[in-house]
């Protein structure tokens, strides 16, 4: 006898009734075991993101009542009335108006200190400890001349300090909680401030005090039931669920509006051990189901960090999940029911539409086993029916051609695309390019129009008084005679500088309107212009603690302008010392320039130790106001010194790795070689072309 899986194989009737009672007895089951899984989960996912939502908006609010305060203190720092009291800051009637402030602006303590910290006057005539008190990092922070505001820890003792009643009203009981963290203290009294101090004022702009106030945390229900009311408005809750919002400070509630009995608030109750380690150790946010006092509660933890970065307790806020789970179950339980009538009308309705398949098949699989029996002449005929079993045949070979043939038109309507993409992109990238040249070229040369005026317009102003000096320092030097030999050396180089001056200037000029101005060459003694190089920026070294490593071995003279060269070599030495903040080490090397067995002219190298150049930098290192010294570099010293060497035919290179220090190297010829016509745009171009970089 067949068994039942040989039976089900053989017979289209069993398989079809198989795939309509499928449902019924595995699918129905695994599909409702997946929607309950879909559904806790659909319904944590909605009851996280809603308190991860009302977290959010508890944080903004309790944010801007930081804000209101630190905005309170600066307006009244900026008021007249408060510089009225400026002028007799210990008089009662200034103790009394700054009490008045402090009722108005809802404040629990108001001082006026002194620029430096000290109290001078305290709201309701109280006296305060004559000690600084900028250790408090809001105070601090006035006192340097910047308003700040913070959450802040203050102990016992310095809520006395402040006021008696603050530290009255921060002492709590402490109520023995379940879940909760073991604590031997049976109080709380320290208290969570929102501590703020701006500074003040005078007419000049100048610090002549500080105001320093701020309001306690501990017992103020009004923050808790104005973020509760903010959160969970009327009708925010459906299913009558209740809404709740907590400051804790460390893991005790200090201002709450959780019920611990009809009418009385769970203060001094405290947070179980698990949120506390999530939240207050681990520095986490918790988003998630926990027990409040007396039930669960879908709850959302963040820590408060006071002024230092320390987590010094939480803000809370939650609402009652047994009316949201009692909804889940019930909606679960009518989805499993739908589930199962849906089911069982659908078997019966598929019962009866199977037989419409199956009986074409039977009478197809009859005449199989005629003809098999050797019936040649038996034929199933017509079926009477126009559905797939009917037209499968003749229609499938069509479906597959014409599908066949959609397929090729689209692959060809694709390549087509992407070539039409390409060319497009190639176009714009193009014509971006030539945008972008086209942009740098106006700008640079806008740039260079305005160096060019500005330069002309301070040349005259500041060649005068190097005039001036230099006709002074003749009229010094015959005054002195004889008795200015001591000093003789430091008087020529103070011409010298004086004059490098004017040539500075001039060399501006230069860089701005290269073809009006023509150099003069003569020879140069590379190694004797090195050493006074080394005089002149000797000072800087000397107070950076850098040392100094000296190698001057280059044998020929070159053809230049003296101080135009000593300008270049004086800005690549004070870049370098520049470089080595904390110290370090600098080489100053010359040597002959040969190429084969020609001797060219002399090449200089500098050296340092220090931070080096960022790679993205190397490229650009020459452009002219390119400069890394934010706020002190013009980004012209390096350009005016390229454009130099270029003119007399020679150039510079550098090679460097951030972090690894970098070396410039200066090529002079013997013969100089003039080119007239640099301008930064151009002459970045061939020094990049030549290699003017190198990476080391």
């Amino acid at each position: 006898m067949p068994s039942l899986l040989q039976r089900i194989d053989r017979s289209v009737r069993a398989k079809l009734l198989v795939l309509v009672l499928a449902p019924l007895l595995v699918g129905l089951p695994l599909l409702l075991g997946l929607a309950w899984a879909w559904g806790d989960q659909a319904y944590q996912r909605l009851l996280s993101f809603k308190i991860g939502s009302d977290l959010v908006t508890a944080h903004e609010y309790f944010d801007r009542v930081q804000q209101g305060v630190g905005l309170d203190l600066q307006a009244l720092a900026s008021s007249v009335a408060l510089g009225r009291l400026l002028d007799a800051p210990t008089a009662p009637a200034t103790m009394n108006a700054l009490h008045g402030m402090l009722v108005a602006r809802g404040l629990d303590f108001l001082h006026l200190l002194d620029r430096d910290g000290l109290p001078l006057a305290s709201a309701g005539g109280r006296r305060l400890a004559a000690e600084p008190r900028d250790a408090w990092a809001v105070v601090g922070s006035a006192v340097a001349g910047t308003p700040r505001t913070a959450i802040e820890l203050f102990s016992p003792d310095a809520l006395a300090a402040v006021d008696p009643a603050l530290r009255r009203r921060a002492h709590l009981p402490l109520v023995d909680t379940p879940a909760a963290v073991p604590e031997p203290r049976t109080f709380e009294d320290r208290g969570m401030v929102i501590h703020s101090a701006a500074p003040v004022f005078d007419a000049d702009g100048l610090l002549v005090a500080v105001l320093e106030g701020g309001v306690m945390l501990n017992g103020n229900l009004a923050i808790v039931d104005r973020i509760n009311t903010i959160v969970y408005r009327e009708g925010s809750l459906p299913l009558g669920s209740a809404g709740t919002a907590t400051i804790f400070l460390g893991d005790t509630r200090i201002a709450t509006n959780v019920r611990l009995f009809e009418g009385t608030r769970a203060l001094g109750t405290r947070v179980s051990r698990a949120v506390r380690e999530h939240v207050l150790e681990g520095g986490r946010i918790w988003q998630d189901t926990a027990f409040v006092v007396n039930d669960f509660y879908v709850s959302g933890y963040e820590p408060i960090e006071d002024s230092a970065g320390r987590r010094i307790g939480m803000l809370y806020v939650g609402f009652l999940e047994a009316p949201f789970r009692d909804a889940r179950s019930l909606a679960l339980g009518v989805l499993v029911a739908l589930f199962v009538a849906i089911s069982l009308v659908g078997a019966v309705l598929s019962l009866r539409f199977a037989r419409a398949v199956f009986r074409p098949v039977e009478r197809m699989n009859a005449v199989i086993q005629r003809i098999a029996a050797g019936e040649a002449g038996a034929r199933v005929g017509t079926l009477g029916s126009r559905d797939e079993l009917g037209r499968l045949a003749g229609e499938f070979d069509r479906l597959l051609d014409t599908l066949a043939q959609k397929r090729e038109e689209l692959q060809r309507w694709a390549d087509e695309l992407d070539n039409k993409v390409a060319d497009r992109t190639a176009e714009l990238a193009e014509a971006n390019a030539i945008l972008r040249r086209a942009q740098q070229q106006l700008v640079m040369s806008e740039k260079l129009a305005a160096i060019g005026e500005l330069t002309a317009g301070v040349a005259h102003e500041i060649n005068n008084p190097v005039a001036v000096i230099q006709g002074n320092l003749d009229v010094l030097d015959d005054v002195l005679g004889g008795a200015a030999a001591p000093v003789r050396r430091e008087i020529r180089l103070i011409h010298e500088q004086a004059d490098r001056i004017r040539q500075i200037v001039t060399k501006l000029l230069q860089f701005a309107r290269p073809g009006e101005f023509a150099g003069y060459v003569e020879e140069v003694e590379v190694n004797a212009l090195l050493a006074d190089c080394v005089v002149l920026t000797r000072h800087n070294m000397e107070k950076r603690l850098i040392e100094l490593e000296q190698c001057f071995d280059a044998g020929v003279r070159v053809e230049i302008n003296r101080s135009e060269l000593q300008q270049v070599l004086i800005n690549l030495i004070v870049n370098a010392v520049q470089a080595m903040p904390d110290g370090g080490r600098l080489l100053l090397a010359s040597e002959d320039w040969r190429e084969g067995d020609e001797i060219l002219g002399a090449s200089i190298r500098v050296c340092d130790s220090g931070q080096g150049i960022a790679r993205e930098h190397l490229d650009r290192i020459f452009d002219p106001f390119f400069t890394t010294k934010k706020g002190s570099g013009t980004g012209l010293g390096l350009s005016i010194s390229y454009t130099i060497v270029e003119r007399y035919g020679g150039r510079i290179t550098v090679s460097s790795e951030l972090g690894q220090g970098a070396e410039f190297r200066v090529w002079l010829r013997r013969r100089a070689l003039f080119d007239e016509a640099p301008n930064a745009p151009d002459f970045r171009a061939r020094w990049a072309a030549e290699g003017g970089v190198r990476m080391r």
